[in-house]
């Protein structure tokens, strides 16, 4: 296995940095954990083979993921729904999270049919964006007979989670990974670690240029 899993082309904000270079000062629980995230993952088991598409599609597009090489959100979440890894709770006008991804990635490649004649998966990128910024900027409470607000959190909830639980995602965000055991000494705004990787396009941060200010 690599330093360093997958070259995303952002993570040139922290040229040099690869989270996994540490992975020797972690335990062996924690490596096990997040070397699993980098490895093979199993075989898709909750969705079906439309489902997966979309929600590959749908992924794709929130996270802005156009091109190879990507995490790989769909067998990430995938695996929580199989297993029932969700997050304890749902809100009460929704059904429970295995149920309304079905239920909302069906709804997703009926509106997709309306508009394009092809399930979501199969429009092209420009529609599948013109399609989720509609829904998103919708004055409406309702999105196809559920709360549109709570859809879209349901969506974006499960892909980030994913994506930011991923060790390419750590790279491109400059984060040194789990702090046990070794823990952290340097705390504090710009008070780095001796391996971590200064930001070399801090004006690029919004909460950065907020604290400047």
């Amino acid at each position: 296995m690599t330093d360093r899993p997958l070259p995303m082309e952002s993570g040139d904000r922290y040229p040099g940095f690869h989270v996994l270079s540490q992975r020797r000062h972690w335990d062996d629980a924690t490596r096990a954990v997040v070397e699993s995230r980098v490895g093979t993952l199993p075989q898709i088991r909750f969705f079906t083979v439309a489902e997966e598409a979309a929600a590959t599609a749908l992924f794709d597009q929130l996270l802005d993921q156009r091109a190879e090489p990507k995490v790989p959100i769909t067998r990430m979440v995938d695996v929580r729904l199989a297993e029932g890894q969700f997050d304890g709770w749902h809100h009460d006008s929704m059904p429970p999270d295995d149920q309304a991804w079905r239920q909302t990635l069906a709804l997703l490649d009926d509106e997709a049919r309306e508009r394009c004649g092809r399930p979501f998966a199969e429009c092209r990128w420009n529609e599948q964006n013109d399609m989720l910024a509609q829904i998103h900027d919708s004055d409406a409470d309702f999105w196809r007979g559920m709360p549109r607000a709570l859809v879209w959190n349901l969506w974006n909830r499960y892909a980030c989670t994913a994506f930011y639980s991923h060790p390419s995602a750590w790279d491109e965000i400059g984060f040194a990974g789990p702090a046990y055991p070794r823990g952290y000494k340097n705390i504090g705004i710009d008070r780095l670690e001796p391996f971590e990787v200064r930001d070399v396009r801090p004006q690029a941060d919004p909460l950065r240029e907020k604290h400047d200010e």
